[in-house]
């Protein structure tokens, strides 16, 4: 599974929901309280600026094996030597799996965003490493939810590992890991809290916490 472990917290970071601090302050400190996996997710950035950033981030994560991945940009991903890309379902239509597997290597981490069952079960089939499964709760990031209904007959059937994202916190964590969850992405949780640490922290125990 290209490194991708169970009971997975994993941070997509876009500066612009972290109140004013940059994404490497955030980077340092969520890598510092326990995150796995560090998604740089910057939609407002241009080339040169993502690339600038992509190299700091790359260096925060690999100093502490934290795994380090790209959004939307398999030949940015390379370029950066990172460990991996994920794809939403619009960028499915820009690049394949397979012309994203071709450009970042066999070795490498591909995700992909899904958002219905019917979705899910077509990346379930298909050469991603990960599935994101989501929105799960109202998120600001998207302007729609699909709810924590089909948690279990997606885990039921999945084939790889499973990452359920949208809106989670503290406060309703533990009703998806009693559903089975093991591995969790989260934004405005992190990236938003006054101790970015000891919120990655938290986070982290409920996760390595549950049986």
């Amino acid at each position: 599974m290209n490194g991708i472990k169970d009971r997975n917290l994993y941070l997509v970071l876009s500066e612009e929901c972290g109140r004013g601090r940059p994404a490497t302050e955030i980077a340092g400190l969520a890598v510092s309280g326990g995150i796995d996996m560090l998604q740089m997710r910057e939609k407002n950035k241009s080339g040169p600026e993502l690339k600038k950033l992509g190299r700091e981030l790359f260096k925060i994560c690999s100093k502490s094996g934290v795994k380090f991945i790209v959004n939307d940009d398999p030949v940015l991903a390379k370029e950066l030597k990172a460990d991996g890309v994920h794809l939403g379902q619009e960028d499915l239509k820009k690049y394949s799996l397979e012309a994203a597997r071709s450009l970042i290597g066999p070795d490498k981490i591909i995700g992909v965003s899904t958002h219905s069952l019917e979705q899910f079960n077509a990346a379930n089939d298909s050469d991603a490493d990960y599935i994101a499964f989501g929105p799960i709760f109202p998120t600001k990031t998207k302007d729609y939810f699909i709810g924590t209904e089909n948690i279990g007959a997606v885990l039921m059937g999945a084939k790889k590992p499973v990452v359920f994202i949208g809106g989670i916190k503290l406060a309703n964590i533990d009703g998806i890991l009693q559903k089975g969850a093991r591995n969790i992405a989260l934004i405005r949780a992190i990236t938003e809290a006054d101790d970015i640490a000891a919120a990655a922290a938290n986070f982290k125990s409920r996760l390595t916490g549950v049986n």
